[in-house]
């Protein structure tokens, strides 16, 4: 599993201090604008004000947009993952039963253990020790029903029904690494650094114009702070598919360990 400090602290601890963060800066920005407002700052220095606002602004803005992009797409890769690999259990499952007993009976019930196993992988959450036990109990099995198919292809290396149930097998294998390597990969933590010394400035920068203006509605200058660190709060919710809010459903691996405890 990846260590980076933004995935692995508490997400609301995260929350509070980017609102801290970015109130802060806000506030300090304000507060030093009336100060330079006092002092008499020139309508050319508001004008360049003014032009750094609005281009630093669309900046982050920009980097917003793309970030949470970025995380949409591997939130939908994730889910699209699941569906996958559930239809590739299925279908090794039912392929199956074209093969020979009693290897067939074997393979029915380690894939049973299988989905239990996929299953158990995703509820481990943040559990290293959970997850190491999920994960190689799945290489277990994938050990376990290869031999069986080693087995078939000796007996018969030219039957149609073990060529088939090999290539859902291949693809079943396939879609758990697959899986493994969509669940850990997520937006670049250097990224989201980057875009957190973009909001400090623009937030800092907006509270300075606002302060330099003389605006005293202290209460919509705090709300643009507010609504950045919310919007980064769920882009890091979304990177972390083991803890939070937003998390990937398992429903199809759920009605497919159904399915096959009925057959």
């Amino acid at each position: 599993m990846n260590q980076e400090l933004l995935y692995d602290i508490n997400i609301w601890f995260i929350f509070g201090a980017s609102i801290v963060l970015l109130l802060g800066a806000t506030w300090l920005g304000f507060a030093m604008g009336r100060r330079a407002s006092q002092s008499g700052a020139g309508d050319s220095a508001r004008s360049q004000l003014a032009t750094m606002q609005a281009a630093l602004l669309g900046l982050l803005a920009l980097l917003l947009g793309f970030t949470f992009a970025m995380s949409m797409s591997r939130y939908d890769k994730r889910k699209q993952m699941i569906l996958e690999e559930a239809n590739a259990i299925g279908t090794t499952f039912l392929r199956t039963q074209l093969l020979p007993e009693p290897p067939r009976q074997e393979i029915s019930h380690l894939l049973r253990q299988y989905v239990d196993a996929r299953l158990a992988y995703y509820d481990a959450g943040i559990d290293a020790a959970r997850l190491h036990q999920a994960i190689a109990r799945t290489q277990t099995l994938h050990q376990q029903i290869w031999s069986f198919t080693t087995a078939l292809g000796d007996r018969d290396p030219r039957a149609v029904t073990t060529g088939l149930f090999l290539l859902s097998l291949n693809e079943m294998i396939d879609l758990h690494a697959k899986r493994l390597t969509a669940m850990e990969n997520h937006v670049p933590e250097s990224a989201l650094i980057l875009l957190y010394v973009l909001a400090i400035l623009a937030v800092w920068l907006v509270g300075y114009a606002s302060g330099l203006a003389g605006l005293r509605n202290f209460f919509m200058i705090m709300l643009l702070p507010l609504l950045i660190a919310a919007v980064i709060h769920v882009i890091i919710d979304i990177e972390r598919p083991r803890r939070g809010l937003i998390k990937v459903g398992q429903q199809r691996l759920i009605e497919l360990r159904q399915t096959l405890a009925e057959r």
